[in-house]
């Protein structure tokens, strides 16, 4: 079992920065890959980011590419998407998910955290 909690959410004016964190606690982290998705109101959940258990490959949606990062410590059990010139688009709350991170259904295995919430103003 792992447990997922995020945490960084919040208000920002666009242009603006935040720095989204999930922190993983139970079975090995490691050992899995970690994704970030979003989901805005009255649409679908859609992948944003993820990351390889090792961190040497990382995948984003094209709409945010140059703008977030992705990147994982293990020593902490933390996995972070750095958010930079944010957009009104961008808001969303944003999930942090282990396992089949390339999709935004659930499978046996995956673990969804509870949410954080964005917010771009214009």
């Amino acid at each position: 079992q792992v447990q997922l909690i995020e945490s960084g959410g919040g208000l920002v004016q666009a242009g603006g920065s935040l720095r989204l964190s999930c922190v993983a606690s139970g079975r090995t982290f490691s050992s899995y890959d970690m994704g970030w998705f979003r989901q805005a109101p009255g649409k679908e959940r859609e992948f944003v980011a993820l990351i390889s258990p090792f961190g040497s490959i990382t995948r984003y949606v094209d709409s945010v590419k140059g703008r977030f990062t992705i990147s994982r410590d293990s020593a902490k059990n933390t996995v972070t998407l750095q958010m930079n010139s944010l957009k009104p688009e961008d808001t969303a709350v944003y999930y942090c998910k282990a396992g089949q991170v390339s999709s935004p259904t659930t499978s046996p295995g995956d673990y969804w955290g509870q949410g954080t919430q964005v917010t771009v103003s214009s």
